[in-house]
């Protein structure tokens, strides 16, 4: 599905979906509690015909035997006032006896409740009538007398689960109106109670972490607020970027075009135009550097955003004491015009990363060093494995420091601690903060140590086996 067609499809109301929910729910409790009590009932009411049956059998036959006449007739008479059906069945199955069928039925030996009663005394059975709503319960009890033994059976025809069902059908009905009328009714105020908190959420955007009504909404909340806070935080950064860009861009432009324009109308001395054109070249390499800086930075905020998105950088194995010493070759150069020592420790150590990114990493640190020094001063760039086996890039100098207040501000963009150095020696603002993304990117740890009139000390720790 294409992100226009998901824009066209217009979002579920939860409301609706609330109601829905509630009168779902209220049918589903009518229709399982109408079921579970029919059940109940038809179980509880068959078991009490089962044992009155067979209290009643017992009775009959009791009195039929203290009669000792063993004839159908005082069945009769004894079963009239019962109202059940009573039958009196031969050994041989022969019906003697019938209260519904005077007369007769045919013979009843295949009948399980007779069979049973022949052997072993009494028995019982549920038989289904012809009709879906009706069965049929028997108890059936064998009697000894001088002819042979005869069965007393009797019956009661019930409503089984059928017509239990039928006969609730008209009740079921009207409760089940009655519960969609309530059930609608209920829903909407519910729903209301439950969607406006949520609706209030957003008037309050400043506080709403503090004012979330319901406990799940609370990641909700934190999500919200955090990802506020963070494009504020973007939109402020990218105003200063923006303004710090243009004034860092206006300065060197300014002077280009002041000593241009003196060039070009002929004010400049012909002993003057070649330090003016040295100017010129010293502030237009200054806006070249400028700009690459600020290309580098634009290049690692993309790949960090793709990394986000779960696009990982290509890594690669690079080692270390390599980089370090051809840093130490390439950063040579300028140490020697700021007459500043340069020296290296390049001790065993790998790490999984971009080289070209590690690279500018460690020559931002050392031109910083170098550029933030004294004349006599010394540079020491330094890589290894640490005891806990992650290796570590540092760069040591006894240069001018950076005050406390200061650290935990120099890895921000433009942010200088001398200003007046950094536009004398050609300092963009940038440095560091190229190497905090870089170490972002490598999943690096940097520690600052620094003392004013001392030196500082920049380590970054890259995590172990990588």
């Amino acid at each position: 599905m294409s992100d226009e067609e998901r824009r066209q499809i217009r979002p579920r109301s939860m409301t609706r979906r609330y109601r829905r929910g509630l009168i779902l729910v209220g049918v589903l409790c009518v229709v399982a509690t109408l079921i579970a009590a029919t059940l109940l009932f038809q179980r509880s009411y068959t078991e009490r015909v089962d044992r009155y049956l067979q209290v009643l059998c017992t009775t009959l036959a009791d009195s039929y035997t203290r009669s000792g006449t063993y004839d159908s007739q005082t069945l009769a008479d004894l079963a009239a006032d019962t109202g059940v059906r009573c039958s009196l069945i031969a050994q041989d199955g022969t019906v003697l006896y019938d209260s519904e069928h005077p007369g007769g039925l045919p013979n009843h030996a295949d009948r399980p409740e007779v069979q049973a009663a022949l052997a072993q005394g009494s028995g019982s059975c549920t038989r289904q009538s012809e009709t879906m709503g009706q069965e049929t319960h028997y108890y059936a009890l064998g009697i000894d007398t001088p002819a042979g033994v005869q069965v007393l059976r009797v019956g009661e025809e019930v409503d089984n689960l059928w017509g239990l069902s039928a006969d609730t059908l008209p009740l079921f009905a009207v409760a089940l109106v009655v519960i969609l009328l309530g059930a609608g009714l209920l829903s909407a105020v519910l729903t209301r109670l439950l969607v406006q908190p949520i609706n209030r959420l957003a008037e309050n955007l400043d506080t709403i972490e503090a004012d979330v009504p319901y406990e799940e909404l609370i990641p909700l909340a934190r999500t919200v607020q955090t990802d506020r806070k963070l494009r504020e935080d973007n939109e402020t950064m990218r105003r200063e970027f923006t303004a710090n860009v243009s004034h860092e861009l206006k300065t060197p432009l300014t002077s280009i075009s002041g000593y241009a324009e003196l060039i070009e109308t002929g004010m400049a001395k012909s002993a003057d135009v070649p330090a003016f054109a040295s100017r010129i070249h010293k502030e237009a390499q200054r806006m070249i550097a400028l700009v690459s800086d600020i290309l580098q930075l634009s290049e690692l905020d993309s790949t960090q955003a793709a990394r986000g998105q779960g696009v990982p950088p290509d890594m690669v194995p690079v080692d270390l004491a390599s980089l370090v010493k051809e840093i130490s070759q390439t950063m040579t150069v300028n140490a020697r015009k700021a007459y500043v020592t340069l020296q290296y420790d390049a001790r065993p150590s790998t790490v999984k990363g971009c080289r070209d990114q590690l690279v500018e990493l460690a020559t931002n640190l050392c031109d910083n060093a170098i550029r933030y020094n004294r004349p006599g001063g010394h540079v020491d760039l330094r890589c290894g494995t640490g005891p806990d086996g992650c290796p570590y890039l540092e760069v040591e100098d006894n240069g001018i420091g950076i005050p406390q207040d200061s650290q935990s501000r120099v890895f921000e963009r433009f942010y200088r601690v001398d200003k007046s150095r950094s536009k004398a020696t050609g300092g963009t603002g940038l440095g560091l903060a190229i190497v905090k993304h870089i170490a972002l990117l490598h999943d690096a740890r940097i520690d600052l140590q620094s003392q004013v009139g001392t030196g500082t000390t920049i380590k970054v720790t890259f995590p172990k086996n990588s």
